[in-house]
């Protein structure tokens, strides 16, 4: 008897850009509670991976969330499906407080326009006060405290900026929360701060995958880790097993000893 489907799984993920393959039959799979990590030198194909996963590439391969085939499936589709991702570089509404661009992320994911959910008229503030404690109460969970709820994100710390980014990728909730380089910037508590939430996600039952180029970030959190070079996947294992093999020592992580 057949256990159940992982969360997220990719078989044989190509990307071409002309004549250049920066992705060639990448597979791999992330199960429910399980931190994926994936690795590898500059120009290994790791940017490549996350954008054909979540159908942001033209590629060729096939893709699964929890047994269901998602291959033609948009990439608002994926999300609707529980497929979330942050992306490298902060991502948010410059303009608005912490807290309204946590509020149109939930009123979006409700399916209420972004201006209704920040004007909604006054025969439905108790609705929008409702989104504002569910925001506060998500980003209070994401590391970003209340008194930086009323900020523009410009104007609260990096490490929170990062935390913000992540929270909305997340919204309500995901099946599987895809992350570029989440720690890219943070030190100290900041770094802190991103393994707990991880290891919190990943205690929630979650399916997380964590691209980093931090080693000690995801030798320490990662539950099995995919190293690719040049577009392919060499390795996949625990920690442990990535640390002893030859090919990733050559490939990688001997590059940066």
């Amino acid at each position: 008897m057949s256990g159940p489907a992982p969360a997220l799984r990719v078989e044989g993920l190509g990307v071409r850009y002309g004549a250049l393959v920066a992705l060639e039959g990448v597979s791999w799979e992330v199960a429910p509670g399980e931190i994926l990590g994936i690795i590898g030198p500059n120009g290994a194909g790791k940017s490549s991976c996350y954008d054909a996963t979540t159908n942001m590439a033209p590629r060729s391969g096939r893709v699964w969330i929890s047994g269901e085939e998602v291959t033609a499936v948009p990439p608002h589709g994926l999300a609707e499906r529980g497929l979330k991702r942050a992306f490298q570089q902060n991502a948010f509404f410059a303009a608005l407080t912490v807290r309204d661009n946590m509020v149109a992320v939930l009123a979006r994911e409700a399916g209420t326009g972004l201006l209704q959910s920040l004007a909604l008229p006054w025969r439905e503030a108790s609705r929008r006060h409702a989104l504002e404690a569910e925001a506060a109460a998500i980003l209070e969970r994401f590391a970003v405290p209340r008194e930086m709820h009323g900020l523009r994100p410009g104007n609260i710390p990096y490490g929170s900026q990062r935390m913000l980014s992540i929270a909305l990728a997340f919204g309500r909730g995901a099946r599987v929360l895809m992350l570029d380089e989440p720690a890219a910037g943070l030190g100290g508590a900041d770094m802190a701060r991103l393994i707990a939430l991880l290891r919190s996600l990943r205690g929630e039952g979650i399916a997380l995958v964590v691209i980093e180029h931090h080693m000690d970030l995801i030798m320490s959190v990662a539950d099995r880790i995919v190293v690719l070079e040049q577009g392919r996947c060499i390795a996949n294992g625990t920690p442990q097993q990535i640390q002893a093999d030859p090919r990733v020592l050559e490939a990688y992580l001997g590059q940066a000893a």
